[in-house]
């Protein structure tokens, strides 16, 4: 059931709890245009033989599991070599729904254990979910399916991403189904929002919600349209995401367990017609974004860079873009954003991930399935 006729109330009990500002502050952070600095970098093809892909993870030894849309995974050599490894999920394939993210358990050295998220379900029901196996060779074993979130009846807006938090929980990003977006301000359903799970697919132990009433006990964060980054600071154990708006207002947030992040009630985008979506740009306590892009840039994977290969980016993130085919840097500095430069505008594919490889490397990985090695000119 649909629940935009409910939104006025939704509304009007969030401005009540919330206090009373002013509309449309104007207060988005501005920054001077970013500029490329791809002339610093050097590229190099792994391969461009993937197909449609998603997500990718780094396997002891050099290998990198990739993630394909569809459905399917690959393992890939340093030198560009493809295996297939079966055994994996099938995942529901229409519009945005497929196979999502890949990510190791951190204890894969001695229990080999893979995680992977993808739809599931039907067009008439389907959801967010998380496969668990463990990787013999090259065929996933003892697969299941860990975790199903609240499912619905759109093929948009999935989230998907995944991060494993310092003391071994994991969190899943949701979407709000696209149709769905009320869904985000409610405790009772995971749509909008950041979920944190046990390896097993329970809500972990200490969640914000887990002693309210009704609430879903794996709700770490809530108000969001669409989280497809997510990225934990290996140095300093800072969570952050970014989130597509709708027409405008991508978002950065830094992750605070139990804060709201607003949408849909504050948002700098407008609705893809035109329309205000709200009269408010942010509200209250609800909690702002760091960062935000209008117009919208589309992000998708993201990393959070430690490591000293490329000098002084220690600390910097960096986020794809499908929609202008590049990667943004954003320099931090006591985590704001304090310029932002553009690599790989020039390649002209549409960025699908981006992580920090073992070796300080920044590996990209395109839609188109691409998977490439960026390091520093010397």
């Amino acid at each position: 059931m649909r629940l935009t006729r409910f939104l006025p109330a939704l509304l009007c009990a969030a401005l009540t709890a919330c206090g009373a500002p002013p509309p449309l502050s104007g207060l988005a952070p501005t920054l001077s245009a970013p500029s490329a600095e791809s002339a610093e970098l050097v590229t190099k093809f792994i391969t461009n033989k993937l197909g449609a892909s998603w997500g990718l993870a780094f396997l002891p030894g050099g290998d990198i599991l990739v993630t394909q849309t569809g459905g399917g995974i690959s393992r890939v050599s340093p030198d560009g070599a493809i295996t297939k490894i079966s055994g994996g999920p099938v995942p529901y394939t229409e519009g945005q729904a497929g196979q999502f993210d890949i990510i190791l358990s951190p204890k894969f050295e001695t229990d080999k254990t893979i995680f992977i998220s993808y739809a599931a379900g039907k067009d008439a029901a389907n959801s967010t979910a998380i496969f668990k196996a463990v990787l013999s060779g090259n065929a996933l074993t003892d697969g299941e399916t860990i975790v199903i979130t609240t499912s619905k009846d759109t093929p948009q807006h999935f989230g998907g991403r995944m991060a494993f938090l310092p003391d071994g929980s994991l969190l899943l990003s949701t979407g709000d189904g696209f149709k769905y977006r009320e869904h985000a301000q409610r405790l009772d359903t995971h749509l909008g929002k950041i979920l944190r799970i046990t390896r097993s697919g329970k809500a972990a132990g200490g969640n914000p919600f887990a002693g309210t009433p009704e609430a879903a006990h794996e709700i770490f964060t809530l108000g969001h349209r669409n989280v497809q980054g997510l990225a934990v600071d290996s140095k300093t154990g800072d969570i952050w995401s970014h989130e597509h708006g709708p027409k405008g207002g991508d978002e950065l947030n830094l992750i605070t367990p139990g804060r709201n992040y607003g949408w849909p009630i504050a948002t700098y985008g407008v609705d893809y017609s035109g329309a205000r979506i709200t009269p408010y740009d942010r509200y209250g306590s609800m909690t702002d974004a760091i960062h935000n892009w209008t117009p919208s840039i589309a992000p998708s994977g993201m990393t959070v860079y430690r490591g000293d290969l490329f000098e002084g980016m220690d600390g910097d993130i960096l986020v794809g873009a499908l929609k202008f085919k590049q990667v943004h840097r954003l320099h931090m500095k006591d985590g704001r954003v304090e310029k932002e430069t553009l690599w790989l505008s020039d390649l002209g594919q549409r960025i699908r991930d981006v992580q920090t490889g073992p070796d300080g490397a920044v590996y990209v990985l395109t839609d188109g399935g691409s998977l490439l090695r960026v390091t520093p000119k010397t």
